[in-house]
């Protein structure tokens, strides 16, 4: 499926982008943050499945190359436009209607704490429509049912072709679902992020 401007419109009026990923994810999302401008007039939820003592690599890498302001998520943490929060290892992080962050230490989903399904349908929760959600590579199925739920919410959801994931369940999972309303090519998900948010 290609881009098209019906994807480009709702990605553009998006107030919350949220990306997910475990094995293979990692060289895509460092290039998305590589890539979004410092203005981008949005909030970017990263959820990758990680090691408790990742973070560091994460952040010193990612904050390095982003032009936003990147920070980890703490709990009780305002959540604010044109900044990359990136979730902690061992919490599930959630959205409270109250315009903040909170972190929950209930048992790991398919495996994994942080989780983005849980991550993915807290969100719908609360923004709705107001959702760009992108699944990308992942050994398990965590993100399909959040992604549905998105769905559902009116979200814009994509997941990466299968065909160009270095792990193929996540993705594949969330189109057999029929959550992702999209299978887009990684080129076309970096089109639609470079596209400015005002054209």
């Amino acid at each position: 499926m290609a881009l098209d401007d019906h994807i480009i419109h709702r990605w553009q009026s998006s107030r919350i982008l949220l990306l997910g990923g475990s094995a293979g994810s990692f060289k895509l999302l460092y290039r998305i943050v590589k890539l979004l401008p410092a203005k981008c007039s949005k909030t970017v939820i990263i959820i990758i499945h990680r090691k408790k003592n990742f973070f560091s690599e994460i952040e010193k890498l990612f904050a390095e190359n982003s032009r936003m302001c990147l920070r980890e998520i703490s709990d009780k943490e305002p959540i604010a436009i044109n900044t990359i929060y990136v979730a902690p290892a061992n919490y599930h992080t959630l959205v409270e209607k109250q315009g903040f962050f909170s972190l929950d230490v209930s048992e790991a989903v398919w495996f994994s704490k942080p989780s983005i399904d849980v991550t993915f349908e807290s969100v719908a929760e609360i923004y709705k429509d107001q959702v760009t959600a992108i699944l990308f590579s992942g050994a398990n199925q965590d993100g399909a049912s959040g992604l549905l739920k998105l769905r559902q919410s009116g979200a814009l959801t994509i997941a990466q072709n299968p065909v160009e994931a270095e792990m193929t369940e996540m993705p594949q999972s969330a189109i057999d679902m029929h959550a992702a309303e999209y299978v887009l090519s990684t080129t076309d998900i970096f089109k639609l992020l470079e596209t400015p948010p005002d054209t």
